[in-house]
């Protein structure tokens, strides 16, 4: 997979815990959601203390910088940019100094209508550095000014009714996590493209009770928290010193649910929980279904690390033919699409990937991925298994063709950059280097998902997108007719 991730948000309201220390850890387990900078706001009730920068988590934070973030409630946030550079002035959280103490917001997905937005607040093009401050910006033009006759409580819930007034008019992908100075809020949009759950940490001898928020369940086990359910698309998640309540912000025809069907195949980590089911078993799924419907005479099976290693183990189980290593991953570096030309993700993919040479030379080698967006990482990839020895190698993708961009918060490249979209299978086969290639079909793919009812965002790979997206009409004619290329080059291919 060579297409960047979606962000990780992260937030916390645990009095007399150590919030900052909790959220770096649930932050630590999101990492792979982001690797470009991190941050966090901490609440003591009375202000806010905002701390982020460019990096890896613990980059940004050591137990010196911790130590000094005291409160009883936090937010965090990791990232990878889809809208906005990569640079320091747009990491999260993003804080807005309005009201009694100011909020902190945490963005993980991507606006489809910011444009409109900004024009509606009356910003200038080029002044919006994000769409998550350009919804931070309109939440501080909802604030009433900060009188002083106002009462604590009046001016507690400016927060939340100004998510109220602003969330209805936000179209796109967003999961936020927001924070005033005396509660935590969690908002999912009215599609759940991006995941968001809710935990709960145990009254102890020593602490109250404590909730818990994050895009995916194994930042709640790491902290010791209980996973308690996902939250719907379209609700809002209010928690405060007495409860948790649930708001519905959005008007109910707006609540269509379609969850990015990518978390599935490569985004989320193999024990996260999605739709009531773990992310390991349904990438195992794929691949057993994957060996029945293209199957190939080979001597061994072998997963491309780490995202691809549990769909290896299902068509080697399905298809009878031995699963082993045939490389080992460098588990200190980096994700190969963090390298920003194609030559440096090539070389990018020695760094990260080694053969084991023994187990390859001589051998018919099945390699399993999770998908194949540009081909890059992939065609380096194949060079080494037939440098080692390998005497065939067939490639089978535990996912349908990628043959569209996404414009709900993953970062893909344009359609002509997308292997899928530009080559037929034929032609694909023949850049990779392969004996053979076939792509799981999507009705296989939903199959092993097993979400019966569910929906599911496959707009990256038939190009139906449930939210309008910002291209031009000159634009989706040119995805149009790409689409229509690929779909016919590639036959009974998904």
């Amino acid at each position: 997979m060579e297409a960047k991730e979606a962000c990780g948000v992260f937030g916390v309201y645990a009095p007399g815990r150590a919030v900052a220390h909790l959220t770096f850890d649930g932050l630590f387990a999101l990492q792979h959601r982001g690797q470009e900078s991190a941050g966090m706001a901490v609440s003591d009730g009375d202000a806010i203390t905002v701390m982020k920068d460019m990096g890896l988590v613990t980059t940004v934070f050591d137990e010196r910088k911790l130590s000094g973030l005291r409160g009883h409630m936090a937010i965090g946030h990791t990232r990878y940019s889809t809208a906005g550079s990569s640079d320091w002035i747009n990491a999260q959280p993003v804080f807005r100094g309005v009201g009694r103490a100011g909020f902190a917001l945490g963005h993980n997905g991507n606006l489809t209508n910011t444009a409109a937005l900004a024009e509606s607040a009356g910003m200038l093009p080029g002044l919006v550095s994000s769409d998550s401050d350009l919804v931070a910006e309109l939440l501080g033009q909802c604030f009433p000014p900060d009188l002083p006759e106002r009462t604590r409580a009046e001016v507690g819930g400016d927060l939340e009714r100004s998510l109220m007034a602003v969330l209805p008019l936000v179209e796109g992908a967003f999961s936020f996590v927001l924070m005033d100075a005396d509660r935590v809020i969690g908002v999912r949009d009215p599609n759940g493209f991006r995941p968001l759950c809710l935990g709960r940490l145990d009254a102890t001898d020593e602490f109250e009770q404590g909730w818990v928020l994050a895009s995916e369940s194994p930042a709640l086990d790491v902290i010791g928290a209980t996973f308690i359910r996902e939250l719907e698309p379209g609700e809002m998640v209010v928690i405060d010193g007495t409860e948790v309540r649930s708001e519905r912000p959005f008007p109910v025809e707006r609540l269509n649910p379609k969850l990015c069907i990518f978390e599935f195949v490569y985004f989320a980590r193999p024990d996260t929980k999605l739709y009531g089911n773990e992310v390991h078993g349904a990438r195992r799924r794929m691949g057993q279904l994957l060996a029945g419907q293209a199957p190939v005479p080979a001597d061994l099976v072998m997963g491309v690390p780490d995202s691809g290693v549990p769909a290896a183990e299902g068509y080697a189980v399905a298809s009878g033919i031995p699963y082993g290593q045939g490389l080992v991953k460098n588990r200190y570096i980096g994700r190969t699409f963090i390298a920003p030309t194609q030559a440096e993700r090539a070389n990018g993919v020695r760094r990260k990937l080694n053969p084991l040479r023994e187990n390859i030379s001589g051998k018919r080698v099945v390699v399993v991925d999770d998908s194949i967006v540009r081909g890059t990482t992939t065609r380096a990839m194949v060079t080494m298994l037939r440098e080692s020895g390998a005497t065939e190698v067939h490639l089978r993708i535990s996912s349908p063709p990628f043959r569209w961009p996404c414009f709900y918060g993953i970062d893909t490249p344009d359609t002509n950059e997308l292997l899928a979209s530009i080559m037929s299978l034929p032609e694909i086969c023949e850049f990779l280097d392969v004996d053979s290639l076939e792509y799981l079909s999507l009705d296989h793919l939903v199959q092993a998902i097993d979400a019966p009812g569910a929906g599911f965002c496959d707009a990256c790979l038939t190009g139906n997108y449930p939210v309008p997206v910002p291209v031009d009409f000159s634009q989706r004619a040119e995805l149009s007719g790409a689409a229509e290329l690929s779909g016919a080059a590639s036959g009974t291919q998904a």
